[in-house]
């Protein structure tokens, strides 16, 4: 357990992503510019009454906007982790690390229901999937994680250079959200923002991050709703 944990959120795998002054400029414009346009339309798409048609447009045109500002960036990697001494893919390890992040934010439901400031917060994001379309709902919230990981563990980590990478996107990450509005989202942002760039910056690539942010995702989206019933 030891050797796996390290190995995914510690050692860091051989790589060499280094890039030209030029094109570490451009990177870091491209991923501040991006990083405007997708929280201003963050912010709009959360303050759409649940429900509303419009929010799955809105929430799918933020995907696009974190994921053309990825590409557009810059190259992004897979990564790999070191596995009985053989570079592979990080598959296995960031889904299980994905549903055990999912295990202790439902743990810490149990005490945010509670207390009822903290759980109108989050009615207020989960009465997207109460009162829309499961399925709908389902797809631009797997296409968000997996957007926000490519952008924020992709083209802004690659674009932060060496100083300090895990805790200045973790601090974007979370200063992005508060175009939310919402306090609990911002919190998931950071807990969720550390662990992601550990894996990141371990890896060398966005495989990890996208694969742990989705399954946490999906835990979030099935086990919240009817654990902090209205």
């Amino acid at each position: 357990m030891r050797r796996i944990f390290t190995a995914a959120f510690i050692d860091r795998v051989p790589r060499d992503h280094s890039q030209s002054d030029g094109a570490f400029r451009r990177r870091r414009i491209v991923a501040a510019v991006t990083l405007v346009v997708g929280a201003v339309l963050l912010g709009i798409s959360l303050s759409i009454r649940p429900g509303d048609a419009l929010f799955y447009p809105m929430t799918l045109a933020v995907a696009a906007t974190w994921v053309a500002g990825a590409l557009l960036s810059g190259p992004l990697h897979l990564g790999h982790i070191l596995f009985r001494d053989t570079l592979r893919r990080p598959v296995a390890t960031p889904i299980l690390t994905g549903l055990l992040a999912g295990a202790v934010f439902v743990a810490g439901a149990l005490v945010v229901r509670e207390i009822p400031p903290l759980r109108a917060y989050t009615d207020d994001v989960l009465d997207h999937a109460r009162y829309g379309s499961i399925v709908l709902i389902t797809v631009v919230t797997l296409a968000n994680g997996a957007a926000e990981e490519l952008f924020f563990r992709g083209a802004l980590f690659a674009a932060i250079g060496r100083a300090l990478p895990v805790s200045i996107s973790t601090a974007v990450y979370a200063i992005a959200t508060v175009a939310t509005g919402n306090p609990m989202l911002v919190f998931a942002a950071v807990l969720l923002g550390v662990v992601l760039g550990l894996q990141r910056r371990a890896s060398g690539g966005v495989l990890a991050p996208v694969l742990t942010h989705v399954t946490w995702s999906t835990v979030m989206l099935f086990a919240l709703p009817p654990l902090i019933a209205n």
